[in-house]
């Protein structure tokens, strides 16, 4: 059975971005939310209970595993703002030295206040990631 949190929902997405939690994640959020429309075009889905999706694509490995996941995205968390530009490949580090504050995981970013983050920046980096993402995988809206 798949994993809940890497499955899209039916789940409206103005709730959930009204109960984020504190009120300064639920802002970023709302800022997040307005960007990744901008940039990619599409309207969010949530995936699971807590990450929002822009865009989503089907996979199937050498070994046969197939599934389906978010093209990019976030989840707004109480201790940082995570934002998944998939499947993590590229080496986007350029892009980074100019965003501002930041942590990297396999195929996430970790920010603080998205108040010290340039935006514009941030739009070019979820481009990339798209860019980078489609090809690999065809990229559907939703």
């Amino acid at each position: 059975m798949a994993d809940r949190m890497t499955q899209p929902s039916d789940a409206p997405v103005e709730a959930f971005l009204d109960a984020v939690e504190p009120a300064r994640r639920r802002a970023d959020a709302r800022v997040l939310d307005a960007l990744f429309r901008k940039v990619t075009g599409w309207p969010p889905v949530l995936w699971g209970t807590s990450m929002l999706g822009y865009g989503r694509y089907a996979y199937t490995y050498a070994s046969g595993h197939s599934g389906q996941s978010l093209a990019t995205g976030f989840a707004p968390r109480k201790a940082n703002m995570v934002v998944y530009i998939m499947p993590g490949y590229a080496d986007f580090s350029e892009i980074l030295s100019r965003l501002g504050p930041h942590k990297l995981g396999k195929s996430c970013l970790y920010l603080g206040a998205l108040s010290k983050v340039d935006h514009d920046v941030l739009a070019e980096l979820i481009r990339a990631g798209l860019a980078d993402l489609g090809k690999r995988w065809d990229i559907s809206p939703g």
